[in-house]
C-alpha cells in the first residue's frame, strides 16, 4: 500500500512546501491539485516545469493528478451543450498536463447534473463525456481514474454498482475506478465488498475519516470511521495500490500539522 499526500490543503503556500512534507513525513507520492496557483492546466506552461523541479528534487513522484471538476466553473454534467464542451476541453488540458508531469493517473468525477435532469439524461451526458474524454487518454496516453461522489455533491455515480458499471460499458486499459472511503460509509455501503466488486478495476483509494453524515473529510482520527479495523480488514483483503490521504480545506491553516498526524495515525491503525 502507497501512501499519498494531496496538494489542495497547501493552497495558501507554495507547492514545494507540500513536497518537503511528503518527503519528511513518510508519504510515497503526490496526488496534485490542479488549480491555481499550483497546477491549473490552463498554466501548463507556467507550472509544470516547476512541478518536474520539485519531483526530482525530492524523488516524490506525482502518480495523481487531480483537477478541480465538480462545478466551479467546470462540470460534466452541464444542460447547457457549450458549457459541457467547454469543461471537455478543461478535461483535455488536465490529461496534456498530467503528461507534462509523468502522472499515472488523471483523476475526473461527474459533478450534479441538476435536479430536473432525469436518468435518461444523466446517462446520455455522462456517456458522451466519458466517451470523448477516454479516447482522448488513449490518444496522449494518460490513464482516467473516476471518483463516485457523495449524493450531497452529486446526482451521477454515487454507487459502486453505478461504477461497475462504467467500467464494463468502457472497458478501455485507459478507464480505472476508485473508492473515496466517505461515499459508501455516510450511503450505507459496505467499504471492503465496493472494493471487491470493482475487482481489478480498482487503482486507487482516498482515505479519510468521516462524521457519517456528511461529504466532509476529517483527518484520520478525528471523525467516527472505525479506521483501526477498516485498515487492518483492507491490509488483508490485499488491497496493495494508492491511497491518497484526502484533506482537503478543512485544515488550511496548519497543512503540514495534519499532513503529519494523519500518515501517522494511519499507519498506526493497519
Amino acid at each position: 500500500m502507497k501512501f499519498g499526500l494531496f496538494t489542495c490543503g497547501y493552497q495558501r503556500f507554495d507547492i514545494e512546501k507540500a513536497f518537503q512534507d511528503a518527503q519528511r513525513f513518510g508519504y510515497d507520492y503526490i496526488e496534485l491539485w490542479g488549480a491555481r496557483p499550483h497546477a491549473y492546466p490552463y498554466d501548463l506552461e507556467i507550472c509544470a516545469n516547476r512541478i518536474n523541479e520539485l519531483v526530482r528534487k525530492y524523488n516524490m513522484p506525482v502518480t495523481v493528478y487531480t483537477p478541480e471538476l465538480n462545478a466551479y466553473p467546470f462540470n460534466l454534467m452541464w444542460e447547457d451543450e457549450s458549457m459541457r464542451d467547454n469543461s471537455l476541453e478543461y478535461v483535455y488540458k488536465s490529461l496534456d498536463f498530467a503528461k507534462a508531469i509523468g502522472a499515472e493517473y488523471t483523476l475526473i468525477s461527474a459533478g450534479h447534473a441538476g435536479f430536473e435532469a432525469t436518468e435518461e439524461i444523466i446517462k446520455e451526458r455522462l456517456y458522451d463525456s466519458l466517451e470523448k474524454i477516454i479516447a482522448y487518454a488513449e490518444k496522449v496516453g494518460i490513464k482516467i481514474v473516476y471518483e463516485p461522489l457523495t449524493i450531497y455533491e452529486s446526482n451521477v455515480t454515487t454507487t459502486s454498482n453505478q461504477l461497475l458499471e462504467l467500467c464494463n460499458h468502457f472497458n478501455s486499459p485507459y478507464f480505472f475506478a476508485m473508492n473515496d472511503i466517505v461515499v459508501p460509509y455516510i450511503q450505507g455501503e459496505n467499504i471492503i465488498a465496493f472494493n471487491k466488486k470493482l475487482g481489478s478495476k480498482l487503482v486507487h483509494m482516498h482515505i479519510v475519516d468521516s462524521d457519517g453524515q456528511s461529504e466532509d473529510h476529517y483527518c484520520p482520527g478525528y471523525g467516527n470511521l472505525p479506521l483501526k479495523n477498516f485498515m487492518q480488514e483492507l491490509s488483508q483483503s490485499g488491497y496493495d495500490k494508492t491511497v491518497t490521504i484526502e484533506l482537503v480545506t478543512k485544515y488550511l491553516n496548519e497543512p503540514s500539522i495534519y499532513a503529519k498526524l494523519a500518515i501517522d495515525n494511519l499507519k498506526e491503525r493497519l
